[in-house]
Protein backbone atom coordinates (compact mmCIF):
# COMPACT_ATOMS: atom_id res chain seq x y z
CA UNK A 1 0.00 0.00 0.00
CA UNK A 2 3.15 2.34 0.82
CA UNK A 3 4.76 1.48 -2.92
CA UNK A 4 1.31 2.69 -4.67
CA UNK A 5 1.78 6.33 -2.73
CA UNK A 6 4.73 6.71 -3.25
CA UNK A 7 3.98 6.10 -6.99
CA UNK A 8 0.46 8.24 -6.71
CA UNK A 9 3.06 10.83 -5.57
CA UNK A 10 5.71 10.66 -8.45
CA UNK A 11 3.01 10.83 -11.11
CA UNK A 12 1.10 13.78 -9.20
CA UNK A 13 4.79 15.60 -9.32
CA UNK A 14 5.21 14.44 -13.24
CA UNK A 15 1.56 15.79 -13.95
CA UNK A 16 2.23 18.99 -12.02
CA UNK A 17 5.41 19.73 -14.13
CA UNK A 18 3.62 19.79 -17.79
CA UNK A 19 3.14 22.39 -19.44
CA UNK A 20 0.07 23.34 -21.25
CA UNK A 21 -0.72 24.64 -24.97
CA UNK A 22 -2.05 27.99 -23.56
CA UNK A 23 1.40 28.69 -21.97
CA UNK A 24 3.26 28.22 -25.34
CA UNK A 25 1.26 30.49 -27.32
CA UNK A 26 1.97 34.16 -28.78
CA UNK A 27 -0.58 37.25 -28.39
CA UNK A 28 -3.31 33.96 -27.15
CA UNK A 29 -6.02 36.51 -26.69
CA UNK A 30 -5.91 37.59 -30.50
CA UNK A 31 -9.69 36.89 -31.86
CA UNK A 32 -9.75 33.89 -33.90
CA UNK A 33 -12.37 34.74 -36.29
CA UNK A 34 -13.16 38.07 -37.78
CA UNK A 35 -12.13 40.75 -39.21
CA UNK A 36 -8.55 42.78 -38.45
CA UNK A 37 -7.52 44.36 -35.65
CA UNK A 38 -5.86 47.51 -35.71
CA UNK A 39 -3.13 48.34 -32.82
CA UNK A 40 -1.67 52.24 -32.69
CA UNK A 41 2.09 51.62 -31.92
CA UNK A 42 4.46 53.56 -30.91
CA UNK A 43 8.04 53.93 -32.87
CA UNK A 44 10.21 55.60 -31.07
CA UNK A 45 12.69 58.39 -32.27
CA UNK A 46 16.40 57.02 -31.58
CA UNK A 47 18.76 60.14 -30.37
CA UNK A 48 22.08 59.84 -31.52
CA UNK A 49 24.51 59.31 -28.46
CA UNK A 50 28.01 59.27 -27.80
CA UNK A 51 29.88 56.48 -28.76
CA UNK A 52 27.14 55.70 -31.59
CA UNK A 53 28.67 54.87 -35.09
CA UNK A 54 27.04 56.22 -38.36
CA UNK A 55 27.14 55.55 -41.96
CA UNK A 56 27.23 58.59 -43.85
CA UNK A 57 27.61 59.38 -47.23
CA UNK A 58 27.83 62.00 -49.49
CA UNK A 59 27.19 62.05 -52.88
CA UNK A 60 27.28 64.77 -55.40
CA UNK A 61 28.11 64.95 -59.62
CA UNK A 62 31.44 65.92 -60.87
CA UNK A 63 32.04 67.94 -63.65
CA UNK A 64 32.41 65.08 -65.88
CA UNK A 65 29.23 63.96 -64.85
CA UNK A 66 29.93 60.74 -63.00
CA UNK A 67 28.97 60.80 -59.26
CA UNK A 68 31.17 59.86 -56.52
CA UNK A 69 30.64 59.61 -52.97
CA UNK A 70 33.13 62.05 -51.54
CA UNK A 71 33.81 60.71 -48.18
CA UNK A 72 34.22 56.99 -49.34
CA UNK A 73 35.57 56.87 -52.69
CA UNK A 74 36.83 53.24 -51.63
CA UNK A 75 33.08 52.25 -50.31
CA UNK A 76 32.70 49.52 -53.62
CA UNK A 77 35.61 47.51 -52.60
CA UNK A 78 35.21 47.66 -48.75
CA UNK A 79 31.35 47.25 -48.88
CA UNK A 80 31.68 43.95 -47.79
CA UNK A 81 34.10 44.69 -45.00
CA UNK A 82 32.10 47.80 -43.61
CA UNK A 83 29.55 44.87 -42.46
CA UNK A 84 31.60 43.51 -40.07
CA UNK A 85 32.25 44.96 -36.44
CA UNK A 86 35.32 45.70 -37.54
CA UNK A 87 34.84 47.33 -40.64
CA UNK A 88 31.87 49.63 -38.86
CA UNK A 89 34.58 50.80 -36.64
CA UNK A 90 37.37 51.83 -38.83
CA UNK A 91 35.07 52.87 -41.62
CA UNK A 92 32.16 54.09 -39.71
CA UNK A 93 32.16 57.86 -38.69
CA UNK A 94 31.98 57.69 -34.57
CA UNK A 95 30.19 60.08 -32.06
CA UNK A 96 32.56 61.52 -30.05
CA UNK A 97 32.13 62.20 -26.74
CA UNK A 98 31.76 66.03 -27.35
CA UNK A 99 28.43 64.54 -29.43
CA UNK A 100 30.51 65.83 -32.43
CA UNK A 101 31.23 63.56 -35.80
CA UNK A 102 34.59 64.30 -37.92
CA UNK A 103 33.96 64.95 -41.27
CA UNK A 104 36.62 64.85 -44.16
CA UNK A 105 36.45 68.32 -45.36
CA UNK A 106 33.44 69.65 -43.59
CA UNK A 107 34.95 69.34 -40.24
CA UNK A 108 33.14 68.89 -36.84
CA UNK A 109 29.32 68.66 -36.74
CA UNK A 110 27.23 67.94 -33.74
CA UNK A 111 24.52 65.27 -33.88
CA UNK A 112 24.62 63.80 -30.39
CA UNK A 113 20.84 64.18 -29.05
CA UNK A 114 19.30 64.08 -32.84
CA UNK A 115 17.31 61.57 -34.58
CA UNK A 116 18.73 60.52 -37.81
CA UNK A 117 16.76 62.36 -40.20
CA UNK A 118 17.91 65.37 -38.00
CA UNK A 119 21.61 64.68 -38.67
CA UNK A 120 20.77 64.12 -42.03
CA UNK A 121 19.63 67.27 -42.60
CA UNK A 122 22.44 69.33 -40.28
CA UNK A 123 24.79 67.39 -42.26
CA UNK A 124 23.25 67.92 -45.52
CA UNK A 125 23.01 72.03 -44.74
CA UNK A 126 26.78 71.87 -44.47
CA UNK A 127 27.70 69.72 -47.60
CA UNK A 128 25.43 72.22 -49.73
CA UNK A 129 27.86 74.90 -48.69
CA UNK A 130 31.16 72.44 -50.52
CA UNK A 131 29.08 70.33 -53.20
CA UNK A 132 26.48 71.14 -56.14
CA UNK A 133 23.63 69.12 -56.19
CA UNK A 134 24.86 66.94 -53.18
CA UNK A 135 22.38 64.15 -51.02
CA UNK A 136 23.59 62.97 -47.72
CA UNK A 137 22.95 60.02 -46.60
CA UNK A 138 22.99 58.79 -42.79
CA UNK A 139 22.67 55.38 -40.98
CA UNK A 140 22.95 53.97 -37.69
CA UNK A 141 25.59 51.08 -37.51
CA UNK A 142 25.63 50.40 -33.85
CA UNK A 143 22.37 49.22 -33.38
CA UNK A 144 23.27 46.55 -31.65
CA UNK A 145 20.62 44.81 -28.84
CA UNK A 146 20.82 41.98 -26.26
CA UNK A 147 18.97 38.60 -25.68
CA UNK A 148 20.06 36.51 -22.90
CA UNK A 149 17.55 33.99 -20.50
CA UNK A 150 15.44 31.37 -21.21
CA UNK A 151 16.05 31.43 -25.17
CA UNK A 152 17.91 29.21 -27.52
CA UNK A 153 20.94 31.35 -28.65
CA UNK A 154 21.52 33.93 -26.58
CA UNK A 155 23.84 36.78 -27.13
CA UNK A 156 24.72 40.51 -28.70
CA UNK A 157 23.15 40.82 -32.35
CA UNK A 158 23.21 43.72 -34.84
CA UNK A 159 20.31 44.94 -36.54
CA UNK A 160 20.67 46.41 -39.75
CA UNK A 161 16.82 47.48 -39.97
CA UNK A 162 15.83 50.86 -38.99
CA UNK A 163 13.29 49.43 -36.61
CA UNK A 164 13.04 46.52 -34.20
CA UNK A 165 9.96 44.83 -32.47
CA UNK A 166 10.87 42.55 -29.23
CA UNK A 167 9.43 39.22 -30.78
CA UNK A 168 12.45 40.13 -33.80
CA UNK A 169 14.51 40.00 -31.35
CA UNK A 170 13.35 36.95 -29.68
CA UNK A 171 13.32 34.98 -33.00
CA UNK A 172 17.24 36.00 -34.15
CA UNK A 173 17.79 34.53 -30.28
CA UNK A 174 16.12 31.37 -31.35
CA UNK A 175 13.07 31.77 -29.74
CA UNK A 176 11.76 30.98 -26.06
CA UNK A 177 13.09 27.79 -24.95
CA UNK A 178 11.04 24.87 -22.89
CA UNK A 179 11.79 27.03 -19.91
CA UNK A 180 11.33 30.45 -20.65
CA UNK A 181 8.43 32.51 -19.72
CA UNK A 182 6.04 34.49 -22.25
CA UNK A 183 4.16 36.50 -20.26
CA UNK A 184 7.35 37.89 -18.44
CA UNK A 185 9.83 39.52 -20.67
CA UNK A 186 12.04 42.50 -18.94
CA UNK A 187 13.25 44.65 -21.40
CA UNK A 188 16.14 47.41 -20.06
CA UNK A 189 16.90 50.36 -21.60
CA UNK A 190 19.71 52.60 -21.08
CA UNK A 191 18.82 56.40 -20.93
CA UNK A 192 20.18 58.83 -19.68
CA UNK A 193 21.57 58.43 -16.35
CA UNK A 194 20.27 55.34 -15.71
CA UNK A 195 18.13 52.23 -16.96
CA UNK A 196 14.67 51.92 -17.56
CA UNK A 197 12.78 48.59 -17.55
CA UNK A 198 9.87 47.69 -18.80
CA UNK A 199 7.69 43.98 -18.53
CA UNK A 200 6.03 42.43 -21.21
CA UNK A 201 3.58 39.80 -22.02
CA UNK A 202 4.00 38.15 -25.34
CA UNK A 203 0.45 36.28 -24.97
CA UNK A 204 -1.15 39.61 -24.46
CA UNK A 205 -2.12 41.42 -27.47
CA UNK A 206 -2.11 44.58 -26.00
CA UNK A 207 2.30 44.31 -26.17
CA UNK A 208 2.02 45.41 -29.77
CA UNK A 209 0.68 48.78 -28.37
CA UNK A 210 3.38 49.00 -25.48
CA UNK A 211 6.37 51.45 -25.70
CA UNK A 212 9.11 49.18 -25.33
CA UNK A 213 7.48 46.74 -28.27
CA UNK A 214 10.18 48.72 -30.68
CA UNK A 215 13.74 48.17 -29.46
CA UNK A 216 16.35 50.73 -29.35
CA UNK A 217 20.00 50.45 -29.65
CA UNK A 218 21.30 48.80 -26.55
CA UNK A 219 18.24 47.57 -25.05
CA UNK A 220 18.52 44.01 -23.30
CA UNK A 221 16.00 41.68 -23.56
CA UNK A 222 15.87 39.35 -20.52
CA UNK A 223 13.11 35.79 -20.80
CA UNK A 224 12.42 35.14 -17.01
CA UNK A 225 12.73 31.46 -16.26
CA UNK A 226 9.59 29.10 -15.25
CA UNK A 227 8.95 29.02 -11.58
CA UNK A 228 9.37 25.29 -12.09
CA UNK A 229 12.72 24.87 -13.91
CA UNK A 230 14.81 24.10 -11.01
CA UNK A 231 12.45 21.52 -10.13
CA UNK A 232 12.15 19.92 -13.71
CA UNK A 233 16.18 19.99 -13.93
CA UNK A 234 15.90 18.14 -10.53
CA UNK A 235 13.13 15.46 -12.17
CA UNK A 236 15.56 12.83 -12.98
CA UNK A 237 17.00 12.87 -9.01
CA UNK A 238 13.86 13.07 -7.47
CA UNK A 239 12.59 9.90 -9.58
CA UNK A 240 15.81 7.96 -8.58
CA UNK A 241 15.36 9.33 -5.03
CA UNK A 242 11.49 7.77 -4.95
CA UNK A 243 12.88 4.27 -7.16
CA UNK A 244 15.27 3.80 -4.85
CA UNK A 245 13.36 4.34 -1.66
CA UNK A 246 10.75 2.07 -2.97
CA UNK A 247 12.78 -0.35 -4.09
CA UNK A 248 14.51 -0.26 -0.23
CA UNK A 249 10.45 -0.56 1.23
CA UNK A 250 9.69 -3.57 -1.05
CA UNK A 251 13.19 -5.16 -0.22
CA UNK A 252 12.73 -4.77 3.72
CA UNK A 253 9.12 -5.99 3.69
CA UNK A 254 10.08 -9.22 1.69
CA UNK A 255 12.67 -9.55 4.35
CA UNK A 256 10.17 -9.11 6.75
CA UNK A 257 7.77 -11.40 5.73
CA UNK A 258 10.59 -13.93 4.83
CA UNK A 259 11.79 -14.65 8.39
CA UNK A 260 8.48 -14.42 10.40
Amino acid sequence: MKINHLFLILFVIILSACTNQQKLAYLSNLPEAGGPETFIMDIPDYKIQQRDILYITIKAMTPDGSINDFLSPFSRTLGTYTQSEAGQYLYGYDVGSSGDILLPVIGAIRVAGSTLEEARAIIQNEADKIFNNSTVECKLLSFKFTVIGEVRTPGTYINYNNYLTVLEAIGRAGGINDYGRRDKILVVRPVSGGSNTFTLNLQDKNILSSEAYFLLPNDVVIVEPESKKIFNLNLPTYSFVITTVSALITTTLLMINYFK
